[in-house]
C-alpha cells in the first residue's frame, strides 16, 4: 500500500481534528528522554566495534597554499592522506567546493591527514608529531577589504528608495555588524565506518541522512546502495551536522584502505574549526516613513564570506522582502571571498541574524518618528506579500503583537534612563519573530499488528527536538492506539528517507508522511469494515463504524503496512508561507561596569497546528536562549593574520551559561495552516531565534540610552557609550 500527496492546494478535510485517542497535542514527555538521562542512549562515538582503530585528524597549519609531503608518523597505523577526503575537508557542504585541487589548503586549520593508530591515545601522539611540508600561497582574510560579488540574483530594487529616503518625515540609515558564530553543538562530529563485502556502515552524527547518504556515496565514489548510515541519536546539531564533514569521509576511506572499522572523533577545538560557522555580517539598514509612521522605503544591504567557489551564502535578507510593506524597496546582497573556514547553515539561516538586526533598526526608527514601536511595527503589516501580491498561507503577527504587549506589560515601558534601581537602569524592549516556513519531501513506512502494536519506520533524525515523540503520538492518533502501543525506528537509511532535521521543516515534512502511512492504513481497515474512511473511529486498538464495534485483531487477517510520501507542491508558490512571533525582554544594565543581566523574557509564537506543546515549548526556549547570546556573548572570533578561529571552545566561545538565563516564558496562539498539508502544523525550532537578540538590544537601549550596532554587546561596549 502508498499514499501520495503532493501539497498543490490546501487542504480541507481537516481530518485529525476528527481522531478519536486524544494523545496528539498532548504535552507528552520525551520518548527516548529515560534513555539520554541515564546514558543508555548510544552515540556515534560511543558504538564499539570489533578491532576497532582510532583516528585523529591533523590541520592545516597554513591559512592557504599546497601540501608538498609529510613525514612518517612514529606510533601510527596508518596515515591517510587520501584526496578524496582532503577535497571535502576544503570544500564543506558545497556539492563542488572551491576550485581548488587534492592537496590544497584553503584555510587555517583545515583538516590535510588522519593518522590512525590502535588506540586513540597513540593517534594523537603521532598526529602531534606528524611534520607537514608547505607550499604557502597568498589568502585574504578579511571581508571588508576585499571587492566583493553581488549575485544578479540575489539584488532586487523596487521604485525609488533614494527619493524616499530624503523626502521621509523620519529616516534612517545605519550600519551594524554581526561576528561569526559556531553551532556549539554538544556532541562534537563523530563516526565509525567498517566495510563489509564492498557497502560501507557508518555511524555518524548527521541531521539529514538521505542527502548525507547521497553525499556520502558521491565522496567515496560508490552507488548510493552501498552506503548505511546510522544516527539513532544526535546531540545537537544546529545547521553544523546537515552535510558531511572530514570525520566520516576520513573515517570510511581509512576503514575501506585498512580493512578494519575506525573510529573518528573530533576535539571540541576542531569543531570549532572544522564545523561551518554562520558568516559574520555588515548589514546596512535604510528605513524611511511619512508623518502618519508608514513605512515609504525599506532598503537592506548585507556582506556576508564563505571561500572562493563556495555556494552558499547567509540569506540575511530572506525576510525583509515580505515582513513589512513599503512601496521603494531595495536588496543588496554581497559575498566577500576570504580564507577562513567554511560557512554554511546556522541556527535558523538568515533571519537569526537578518531580522534581529531590522528590528534593532525598526525599534530606532519608531523613536525618531515618535512612534511606540509596536505601534510602528502594526501600522505597517502587509495585507498580501509585497511587489509580488502573493496571500499569506496565515498572519498573526499582528495578534502576537498585541497579545504580547498586554501579557508583558508592555504599558508601564517609561523613557530611557528614567527606571532605577540602586547601580542597576532597567528596560524593555520587543521584536517582532518572522521565519519562512517550508515543506521537504518525506517519506515514511509505518506497520500495524492484529495486536494492536504499530511500528513506525522512517531515516527521520532526533536531533533533541521530539520526533521520537511526535512520530509516535501522530501514529497513534491516527490508529487509536495509546501512546506506548507505539514503536518508533529513527535514524537508519535502510528505512524510507524522511526530510532530515533542519530549516524547521522536520516535524511537519517527517509528520505528514507519517500521517500518510497511517491514512494508507486506515483505508484498509474501513474497506474491511466496508464503510467510508471518513466514517471509521479508531481508538483503544478497536475499529467502529455505525454499528459495528470490533478489536483491531478481529478486523485484521496479519499486518497491514502502510507507505506515506510527501511531497511539496504549488503551495510553495502561490503562498507566502511563514512563522510569526514577537519577542520581549527585561533587562538590567549596570551604570558603572556595563554589565547586561537579562531578568525576563516572553516569547509569543504561532507555528500551525501543536503536535506537542512541551516539545514545542522546549523549542522555543532553547532559541530565546540563543538570542541572549546572540545579543550579548557569541563571537567566532578569527585572527586577522591568518584568518584562523581564536575562540575555539566553550571556554573562550560564550555561549549562555544557566546564570545568564531567566525564567523564559513561552505562548502559543492558536493557528492552523491549511495550505502546508493535513497537519496543518509549521516549524517552530528556528522562529524562537529570530528577533529574540534584537528584544534584548532594545531593552539595552530603553535601560540606559545606548545602542550597540556591533555585536555581542558586551560591556565595554556599552560603558563607551555610558561615557559620551
Amino acid at each position: 500500500m502508498s499514499n501520495h500527496l503532493k501539497v498543490d492546494a490546501a487542504d480541507t478535510e481537516n481530518r485529525l481534528d476528527h481522531m478519536a485517542q486524544g494523545v496528539l497535542g498532548q504535552p507528552l514527555d520525551r520518548l527516548e528522554g529515560p534513555l539520554k538521562v541515564t546514558g543508555k542512549a548510544i552515540y556515534s562515538a560511543e558504538a564499539r566495534r570489533p578491532g576497532l582503530l582510532h583516528g585523529v585528524l591533523v590541520q592545516a597549519a597554513i591559512p592557504r597554499g599546497k601540501v608538498m609531503g609529510m613525514d612518517d608518523a612514529p606510533g601510527a597505523f596508518a596515515v591517510i592522506t587520501d584526496p578524496r577526503f582532503l577535497r571535502q575537508a576544503a570544500q564543506g557542504l558545497d556539492s563542488k567546493g572551491p576550485p581548488s585541487g587534492p592537496d590544497d589548503v584553503e584555510y587555517m586549520g583545515q583538516a590535510v591527514a588522519l593518522v590512525v593508530a590502535e588506540t586513540l591515545e597513540a593517534a594523537q601522539s603521532a598526529a602531534r608529531n606528524l611534520r607537514i611540508r608547505y607550499e604557502p600561497r597568498k589568502a585574504e582574510f578579511d571581508p571588508e577589504a576585499v571587492e566583493p560579488e553581488l549575485p544578479p540574483k540575489k539584488q532586487s530594487s523596487t521604485g525609488d528608495l533614494d527619493a524616499a529616503m530624503a523626502s521621509a518625515a523620519a529616516a534612517l540609515d545605519e550600519v551594524w555588524h554581526t561576528p561569526s558564530m559556531s553551532a556549539a553543538a554538544m556532541e562534537p562530529h563523530a563516526a565509525i565506518a567498517e566495510w563489509q563485502d564492498g557497502s560501507v556502515t557508518i555511524r555518524a552524527s548527521m541531521q539529514m541522512l538521505s542527502s548525507n547518504r547521497k553525499q556520502m556515496a558521491d565522496a567515496l565514489g560508490v552507488a548510493e546502495e552501498k552506503v548505511r548510515l546510522l544516527a539513532a541519536y544526535v546531540g545537537g546539531g544546529f545547521g553544523s551536522k546537515l552535510g558531511i564533514n572530514a570525520e566520516a569521509v576520513a573515517a570510511a576511506i581509512a576503514a575501506e584502505k585498512l580493512g578494519r572499522p575506525v573510529s573518528v572523533t573530533m576535539t571540541r577545538q576542531q569543531v570549532f574549526d572544522l564545523s561551518h560557522r554562520r558568516s559574520e555580517t555588515r548589514q546596512r539598514v535604510l528605513l524611511a516613513c511619512d508623518a502618519t509612521g508608514r513605512l515609504t522605503g525599506i532598503g537592506h544591504e548585507a556582506l556576508v564570506s564563505n571561500l572562493p567557489g563556495s555556494k552558499f551564502s547567509e540569506p540575511v535578507t530572506q525576510a525583509t522582502p515580505f515582513t513589512y510593506a513599503a512601496e521603494n524597496r531595495r536588496i543588496v546582497h554581497a559575498v566577500a571571498r576570504v580564507h577562513r573556514s567554511s560557512a554554511g547553515s546556522v541556527r535558523a539561516p538568515g533571519e537569526a541574524v537578518g531580522v534581529t538586526i531590522f528590528e534593532c533598526a525598526m525599534d530606532e526608527l519608531a523613536e525618531r518618528a515618535g512612534l511606540d514601536p509596536v505601534e510602528l511595527r502594526l501600522k505597517n503589516i502587509p495585507d498580501t506579500e509585497p511587489v509580488t501580491d502573493r496571500p499569506f498561507s496565515s498572519h498573526k503577527l499582528a495578534e502576537a503583537l498585541r497579545v504580547g504587549a498586554d501579557r508583558f506589560g508592555w504599558s508601564e515601558r517609561r523613557a530611557p534612563g528614567e527606571r532605577q534601581e540602586g547601580e542597576w537602569l532597567i528596560g524593555i524592549g520587543m521584536a517582532a519573530a518572522v521565519r519562512v516556513n517550508m515543506l521537504i519531501e518525506s517519506r515514511a513506512r509505518v506497520t500495524l499488528q492484529p495486536s494492536g502494536d504499530a511500528v513506525v519506520e522512517t531515516d527521520m533524525t532526533d536531533i533533541g527536538t521530539g520526533t521520537y515523540t511526535i512520530l509516535g503520538q501522530l501514529a497513534a492518533e491516527m490508529l487509536g492506539l495509546p501512546r506506548d502501543g507505539v514503536r518508533v525506528l529513527l535514524g537508519d537509511t535502510d528505512s524510507p528517507p524522511a526530510s532530515g532535521s533542519g530549516g524547521s521543516f522536520g516535524a511537519a515534512s517527517s509528520g505528514t508522511s507519517v500521517y500518510l502511512a497511517c491514512q494508507d492504513i486506515r483505508r484498509h481497515i474501513a474497506d474491511r469494515m466496508g464503510c467510508d474512511e471518513r466514517n471509521l473511529t479508531l481508538q483503544n486498538g478497536r475499529a467502529r463504524a455505525e454499528n459495528v464495534d470490533l478489536a483491531l485483531g478481529e478486523v485484521m487477517d496479519g499486518p497491514l503496512v502502510g507507505e506515506g510520501h510527501l511531497e511539496p507542491g504549488a503551495t510553495e508558490k502561490t503562498v507566502r508561507q511563514a512563522t510569526w512571533g514577537s519577542h520581549w525582554a527585561e533587562v538590567a544594565v549596570n551604570r558603572w561596569t556595563g554589565e547586561t543581566r537579562v531578568r525576563r523574557m516572553l516569547g509569543v509564537f504561532a507555528c500551525g497546528r501543536l503536535l506537542n506543546p512541551k516539545t514545542a515549548r522546549s523549542q522555543c526556549l532553547g532559541g530565546m536562549t540563543f538570542g541572549i547570546g546572540m545579543a550579548l556573548t557569541e563571537e567566532l572570533a578569527h585572527d586577522p593574520r591568518d584568518g584562523h578561529v581564536v575562540s575555539r571552545d566553550l571556554a573562550e566561545y560564550h555561549i549562555p551559561c544557566h546564570a545568564d538565563v531567566p525564567a523564559l516564558e513561552v505562548e502559543f496562539l492558536e493557528e492552523r495552516d491549511a495550505f502546508v498539508g493535513p497537519l496543518q502544523a509549521k516549524g517552530i525550532g528556528e522562529l524562537g531565534i529570530c528577533g529574540a537578540g534584537a528584544a534584548v538590544l532594545n531593552a539595552i537601549y530603553n535601560a540606559c540610552g545606548v545602542r550597540v550596532r556591533e555585536l555581542p554587546a558586551t560591556p565595554d561596549k556599552i560603558i563607551a557609550g555610558l561615557m559620551v
